[in-house]
Parts: C-alpha cells; sequence; structure tokens
C-alpha cells in the first residue's frame, strides 16, 4: 500500500521506531504497566489495549494507565520502570521479516538508526539483545537532551551527526507519532502496518508510503534509489 509520497532521488540511510516497528514489545509493557498498577490498587488494562496507551514516553503511559488517578501517575511512572528495566524481553520479539530487512540493508551499506520514545537505557537494552549483529549508527531513546517524538530534534540531529540531508533518509514507524516527526524532520515518512496502530492513523498524520510487511520496503524505494 502506499499514499501521496515524494520520490527519492536516492536513500542513505534508514531511521527506525522500535517498539511497533522493529520489536513486538506491547506484552512486556503492557505486564510491566499492569504490575505497577496492581502495586497502588488500580486496574489494568488489557494488552490490545496497550496499543493506544503507547507512543509518548513512558511519563505519558502512565499518566493515561492510571485514569483518573493522576496523583498516582508519578509512583506509577517508577514502579513501571523498576519492573520493565527486568522485564522487557520475556514476549519481546522482532516482528517476522525485520531481522532479514536490516541485515539487506547494512549488506548494500546504507545507514541505520532507531530513535523511540522509550528510555534510554531500555531502548539500547532491548536492540543490542536483539540485534546483536546489526551495526547502527545511532540508537537513542528518552534522554534529557532532546524532547520526545514528534518533535524531530533527535531526528535532525542523528542526520547532521551522519552528514547525511534528511532528504536521505526513509523513516519507519507506526504511529502518528512517527509520522509527525518525520515529516518534520523533512524526511520519508513511511508508516508500518505489522505495528500498534492502523492504515488510517498513518495515512492522516502524513505517511508517504504504507508497508504491509518488511520487504515492502524494496518496492517502495527500489535499489536504484539507494547510493
Amino acid at each position: 500500500m502506499e499514499t501521496e509520497k515524494r520520490s527519492p532521488e536516492r536513500i542513505r540511510a534508514v531511521m527506525f521506531d522500535l517498539d511497533g516497528t522493529l520489536t513486538d514489545t506491547l506484552r512486556d509493557i503492557g505486564d510491566a504497566m499492569n504490575w505497577a498498577l496492581e502495586q497502588y490498587g488500580l486496574p489494568g488494562w488489557a494488552t490490545e489495549e496497550y496499543r493506544y496507551l503507547v507512543g509518548n514516553g513512558a511519563k505519558v503511559l502512565a499518566r493515561r494507565a492510571v485514569r483518573e488517578r493522576q496523583d498516582l501517575a508519578e509512583q506509577v511512572h517508577a514502579a513501571y520502570q523498576r519492573q520493565y528495566e527486568t522485564h522487557n524481553m520475556i514476549h519481546t520479539r522482532p516482528y517476522p521479516g525485520i531481522p532479514e530487512l536490516l541485515d539487506s540493508l547494512q549488506r548494500r551499506g546504507i545507514l541505520l538508526c532507531v530513535l523511540s520514545n522509550k528510555p534510554d537505557r531500555d531502548t539500547k537494552h532491548v536492540v543490542s539483545h536483539y540485534f546483536p549483529g546489526i551495526r547502527f549508527r545511532r540508537v537513542l531513546g528518552q534522554t534529557d537532551r532532546f524532547p520526545l517524538k514528534p518533535d524531530p530534534a533527535a531526528a535532525l540531529a542523528m542526520a547532521e551527526e551522519l552528514g547525511v540531508d534528511p532528504e536521505e533518509f526513509a523513516y519507519l514507524g507506526d504511529t502518528s507519532v512517527d509520522m509527525t516527526c518525520a515529516k518534520r524532520a523533512g524526511m520519508h515518512a513511511t508508516g508500518v502496518l505489522w505495528g500498534f496502530r492502523d492504515a488510517g492513523e498513518l495515512t492522516e498524520s502524513g505517511a508517504e508510503h504504507l508497508l504491509e510487511k518488511p520487504e515492502d520496503f524494496f518496492r517502495m524505494y527500489p535499489l536504484s534509489a539507494m547510493k
């Protein structure tokens, strides 16, 4: 599937979101947050409901998860962080076809990056564990250095550090947060349909392309456009 798009003259780099794009992390996130909620006597959520709670960082996730008990959001967030740091690789797995896509891009000399709203330590932990053979040039999660996505500051800083024009980046993500970030950064916004949100959200937030499966990447960005 695809939407109205720009045709890139060349793609030199690919920026990936993590949760819902490279790895299916939903159950581990949900289980950790439900554990944290339980510590404060609050009701949990079904795993599938977390599809619409995640995406804007752990603090926002906690505020959404506690419902009307905003007075407990900070405590729940802290409990979630403690739990998730030691329980983030129980059910998490790369999506089918992702390891092959990364390997193929790496062999073609395409520069690879990860930009996530997940805390930086957790982001690096998950990426290094599940993709040990992939040389990501930059892996960045939530830090005090940059505001969270959809602010494009971190994406633009990565591009500058690598010496790659934003126009030469394909940006893959599964939420409106990612598509908005990509558009603001001047990168090619590419929505993935195997993640947490649907085609309608991705299209409405500016996706140039929609990928039904990882191998579709090379249909949207043919080898002739990779230099």
